[in-house]
């Protein structure tokens, strides 16, 4: 069986597991192997940038740069009066400092911000973003958002997708991590809302403008396809490249799953996320998958939208068939690599879904007469 990681994390309904579920989520039958994501239902504008769109760099109080930095787009600076390193940086637009054209560029970054961190609706996410896969749509942490490895971002064949991402507090990416865009997607169409500072770890790779309210700091080596655009902090930039996006032409033009336009009504998608009780098994799935062992029992869980039934099996064995809420099974697990399959059929047209969590379970603990555990 070939799976497809196209995952999706979701905010459940139920308010008994809202707070913190992980899960492993599958929309309209593509399969899930491993960590969270999410496909969006409604499709959304771009964020607009007004002036601030011409600009590659911006920041309210200093722009500072050290090495040979290359910005492609203009760099700006207001309230603030201090730009350095530039030479040995090379700007392929114009400077602006603290004047009119900087300061009204700030002024539609604090729109297009504000416009950002209102957009709805939201899909929970927290923590790291790495090995995920995304559609468009809008997804939101309440406290900081990370990212180690490589984060994709699928915009489905439509040029047109937008994907903002609203981090409560930071936005930080380890060294060598990299955003993906798959599928027609484009780094003008990724929005960065984070509400304090932004870093970009050494070398990494990234797409999208990044909208902070307060500094953002570049380090070495780091390509930005998109923006640098800080509210009120500064931008510290280490031998970095960046290049303001510009969208290209084109798009499927034809609604879609949750797509805008036309006159009829959307028609409703059924969804299928596959999480674990406790979800230590399903965070600690994502993180290492089978190179760490899973310790105990534990259930499995689909929540989703539109559910008919769902039958679970391991290794071919069914473990349990459910047709109504909670859609629940528990995994007795040997010691070895396992794979948990959910088998997803939905009350609508949505095709149905298989998704999958393959993890490897510890060796059962052994109690001898003696009362030694081994």
């Amino acid at each position: 069986m070939v799976f497809k990681a196209r995952n999706s994390l979701r905010s459940s309904s139920d308010s008994r597991h809202r707070a913190r579920k992980v899960g492993l989520v599958v929309v309209a039958g593509a399969a899930v192997l491993a960590l969270p994501v999410v496909a969006a239902l409604a499709a959304q504008a771009p964020v607009g940038l007004g002036t601030a769109d011409s600009f590659a760099v911006l920041a309210g109080s200093t722009v500072t740069n050290t090495g040979a930095s290359t910005i492609n787009g203009d760099l700006g600076l207001s309230p603030g009066t201090a730009v350095t390193g530039f030479p040995p940086g090379n700007v392929n637009g114009t400077i602006h400092t603290a004047d009119g054209v900087a300061g009204s560029a700030q002024s539609d970054l604090t729109v297009a911000y504000v416009d950002a961190a209102g957009r709805t609706p939201p899909l929970a996410v927290s923590g790291d973003l790495g090995g995920l896969t995304v559609t468009g749509g809008v997804y939101k942490s309440k406290s900081s958002l990370g990212l180690t490895g490589v984060l994709t971002l699928d915009a489905q064949g439509d040029r047109n997708t937008v994907f903002v991402f609203q981090a409560g507090s930071t936005l930080t990416t380890a060294s060598g991590s990299r955003v993906r865009l798959i599928n027609g997607a484009q780094a003008c169409n990724v929005y960065w809302q984070v509400g304090s500072s932004a870093t970009l770890g050494t070398t990494t790779a990234f797409a999208g403008n990044i909208l902070a309210l307060t500094s953002i700091s570049v380090n070495r080596g780091v390509v930005l396809a998109g923006r640098a655009l800080a509210r009120n902090g500064a931008v510290t930039l280490i031998d970095d490249t960046i290049t303001a996006a510009r969208c290209a032409p084109g798009g499927t033009g034809g609604g879609g799953t949750g797509g805008g336009g036309g006159t009829g009504s959307a028609r409703p998608t059924g969804t299928a996320v596959l999480t674990t009780i406790p979800t230590r098994v399903a965070q600690q799935v994502a993180r290492f998958g089978t190179s760490v062992c899973v310790a105990g029992d534990f259930r499995v869980e689909v929540r989703g939208l539109l559910i008919r039934r769902v039958v679970f099996s391991v290794g071919g064995r069914v473990i349990g068939r459910r047709s109504r809420a909670p859609f629940t099974a528990l995994v007795k697990p040997t010691a070895g690599i396992h794979t948990v399959v959910a088998r997803v059929t939905f009350t609508n047209g949505t095709p149905a879904a298989t998704l999958a969590l393959r993890f490897r379970a510890c060796a059962r603990a052994v109690v001898s007469p003696s009362g030694f555990t081994g």
